[in-house]
């Protein structure tokens, strides 16, 4: 397969970018003092560097274009980058994508080079379409699927920001916090959007069970290795294919370990 210009396997970082502070600054927001409901909404309002909706996100989303399946019709490593900023849609709860990892078909840690099984068969599909699988056995991995029909890449869903329905993620998360660990890791993604197995194979360009809506594209990212593929090559461990919004909070750990990409 054609590799991509866009990335080489190795992105040489601009300069580090220091994550280690885990209490990123708070962007303060003046009350309202007409507001004499003490109930607190199902909607947060998100900092600057995720593009909120500002208010009515609701009503906002439902004019947001679904995603049409050309979207995806490109490498992997480029896909990526670009689902960054982007929203996750199924019922009443809408997450803003924070960080992905990409996966080729010529990868020795993407699934694809076990071929095509049963488990695997949606990976190979066409791009736009959802490949979901278990982890240990416990954790619903969302992934996209990337490139032309047979190729056999997708991106990985790492992390996101609630944007909508914060009470169902809590419910479904069975914790309740506004911090981001409520959806910081691919696990808890899936959790958040009660989804299974059952939703691989999905066309996520479709209207109605989980959609992937249009959002505004991310002024800087940061790159870095991807997370527990001790198992694969070397070089594709020390591939630099992990993506997240810089400056966002809603970044899983390890976060030390990425850097500005190079642009």
């Amino acid at each position: 397969m054609k590799i991509t210009k866009r990335f080489n396997r190795v992105v040489k970082p601009l300069k580090p970018v220091n994550c280690a502070d885990p209490k990123p600054p708070i962007t303060k927001i003046k009350p309202n003092l007409k507001q004499k409901s003490k109930t607190k909404p199902t909607t947060i309002k998100q900092k600057s560097h995720l593009h909120p909706l500002e208010s009515k996100p609701t009503l906002l989303l439902e004019k947001t274009p679904i995603l049409g399946p050309e979207f995806y019709q490109i490498d992997a490593l480029d896909l990526a980058p670009r689902l960054l900023g982007k929203y996750l849609r199924r019922d009443d709860v809408v997450l803003q994508i924070t960080e992905v990892e990409a996966y080729r078909s010529n990868d020795s840690a993407c699934h694809a080079r076990v071929g095509v099984t049963p488990r695997t068969a949606p990976l190979f599909g066409t791009g736009g379409h959802a490949y979901v699988y278990l982890c240990y056995g416990l954790h619903t991995m969302l992934n996209v699927v990337a490139d032309k029909e047979g190729i056999g890449s997708a991106v990985l869903i790492r992390s996101c920001a609630p944007v909508a329905g914060l009470e169902t993620i809590k419910a479904r998360r069975g914790l309740d916090t506004e911090k981001p660990v409520l959806l910081t890791g691919p696990g808890k993604v899936g959790q958040a959007l009660g989804i299974s197995k059952d939703w691989s194979g999905h066309a996520l360009f479709t209207p109605g069970g989980l959609e992937v809506l249009d959002g505004p594209e991310v002024a800087e990212i940061v790159v870095g290795k991807r997370v527990g593929i001790d198992y694969a090559m070397a070089e594709d461990v020390n591939a630099l294919w992990r993506f997240a919004i810089a400056g966002s909070p809603w970044i899983s750990a390890p976060k030390n370990t990425l850097s500005l990409m190079s642009s």
